[in-house]
């Protein structure tokens, strides 16, 4: 009830907090665990953190297969992450169940779409290289900045759910998951989406426009201003973090410095930005999650 209070309010933050104390109390009874994990994950949805609303979604329809607020949910989740075939094969499984469910109707109906309009392009590559005879300004903009870009393959049955954002090469934006474009501002600086993830919590932040000379720590500063509800160990303050970005072709791990800005993170030699979405992982400082999420793996710190 508390939950469903906050988020009446639109207190998004507090009404995720209120919901998994209710799930922590372990009740027993699937079907009001169901519908928990449900308002939890439209509380996360409205946040903006899809993968944490999706967890959610898929735990909530294991508990109680036939809840369509959790089928909606799901399909809702693949769809913001761009997982066209996915939240297809949700909306079919949900009308099985409810042939006129209008939600679903519509949800399905734009996926079909936009799985027919989406151009995923190329594997790694230099965004310049990809570009070679486009007369794209955002080619020059890139180019003059040494950013590399990758783009997602166009297997269908590869997993392409990875990245928030596509890339369209006829002009030069970013849709990302929340409707957020990379753009130049009239200094003629650029504003990029930023993903923020937290390994250890299965949280996301995302930053609409970070501009290129703006430093992590000042964003860190503002976001972590107060305690997030899910860092119950009141250990994720803006001085006690430590943020790095993953070489996905060498599999290694790269520290970031939070003095550093945007856009000296893209320049580095081994930063790719993956479908147009700069991503960056967060964790507390010494925390026995990060040692072992480091474990085996080749990490190059500070």
């Amino acid at each position: 009830n508390e939950g469903n209070e906050y988020f009446k309010e639109k207190d998004y933050g507090r009404a995720v907090a209120a919901y998994s104390e209710g799930l922590r109390r372990r009740c027993g009874d699937a079907e009001l665990d169901a519908v928990l994990l449900t308002n939890r994950g439209a509380a996360h949805f409205h946040l903006g953190n899809y993968r944490s609303a999706l967890n959610d979604a898929i735990q909530a329809k294991k508990l109680k297969p036939t809840h369509l607020k959790a089928i909606i949910r799901g399909a809702l989740c693949h769809l913001e992450l761009k997982n066209f075939l996915e939240a297809i094969a949700w909306c079919e499984e949900g009308l099985q169940i409810d042939s006129k469910e209008k939600k679903l109707v519509e949800i399905r109906a734009k996926a079909d779409k936009l799985k027919l309009e989406g151009t995923f392009l190329g594997t790694q590559t230099d965004f310049c290289t990809h570009c070679q005879g486009r007369a794209v300004t955002g080619t020059d903009l890139l180019c003059e900045r040494n950013i590399k870009l990758v783009l997602e393959p166009s297997d269908e049955e590869e997993e392409v759910s990875d990245g928030l954002a596509e890339i369209s090469l006829d002009g030069f934006h970013s849709d990302s998951a929340t409707g957020a474009k990379v753009h130049l501002d009239a200094d003629g600086n650029l504003n990029w989406p930023v993903l923020f993830l937290y390994p250890e919590h299965e949280q996301t932040d995302f930053t609409v426009a970070f501009h290129e000379n703006s430093r992590f720590i000042d964003h860190l500063m503002v976001m972590f201003a107060e305690l997030p509800p899910w860092d119950l160990e009141k250990k994720y303050l803006p001085n006690n973090l430590e943020l790095y970005f993953e070489d996905e072709e060498r599999e290694e791990m790269y520290e970031v410095n939070p003095e550093h800005t945007l856009l000296q993170v893209l320049q580095h030699e081994r930063y790719f930005v993956k479908a147009g979405t700069p991503t960056v992982l967060v964790f507390a400082k010494r925390s026995p999650f990060s040692k072992k999420y480091f474990s085996g793996k080749k990490v190059h710190r500070l």
